[in-house]
């Protein structure tokens, strides 16, 4: 199982609140452990000027809509950009046909620069999970998994994402089980 590319969908019954009604687009996946992008949570807007501060960014960006998540719980005052992915440097991790996660304050300067790929997401932090945590979760009916197109990960639509990835499966998730594959 690979899930790299795929998006993980929070199971109503799951209770950690850090992850309750979450998408997440995940970045890596591998026997060594996962990581991935919250897409649904957004930073508070009063934040925004702080934020371009902290990542030494003097202006805003030029004629680029830059949408800002929690990304999640794991180096949370660390910026990720997940992207489309015509816009590359060599420390850009390439995940899926047209997307690509990047990192890099060379790569905020060319954003804030009006540089830089047509979509992009910049998100505060990640989750991650160790050796097979993530599997262990699948297992325990946390979470759900969807293949989606680059269309989804980067629209304005965060408050109903949760509810229309589950949509998008045909399900409602107001009608899922609690107890669902438990024995």
């Amino acid at each position: 199982m690979n899930l790299t590319g795929q998006f993980l969908i929070s199971m109503p019954s799951l209770q950690d609140e850090r992850f309750q009604k979450t998408v997440i687009y995940m970045c890596a996946h591998s026997k060594d452990g996962a990581m991935g992008i919250i897409i649904n949570k957004k930073i508070d807007f009063d934040l925004y000027p702080d934020l371009l501060e902290q990542l030494g960014i003097d202006k805003p960006f030029l004629n680029k809509k830059l949408y800002i998540r929690y990304g999640g719980p794991v180096e949370s005052g660390r910026g990720f950009v997940l992207h489309s992915d015509e816009f590359m440097q060599k420390e850009t991790l390439t995940i899926a046909k047209g997307i690509a996660l990047t990192s890099t304050s060379e790569f905020f300067d060319d954003l804030s620069k009006g540089k830089g790929p047509k979509n992009s997401l910049l998100a505060l932090g990640y989750a991650g999970w160790g050796p097979g945590q993530i599997e262990l979760e699948l297992a325990s009916n946390s979470w759900m998994t969807l293949e989606t197109d680059i269309n989804f990960i980067f629209d304005d639509s965060v408050g109903n994402k949760w509810t229309d990835a589950y949509g998008l499966l045909g399900v409602d998730p107001n009608k899922l089980s609690f107890n669902s594959g438990n024995c």
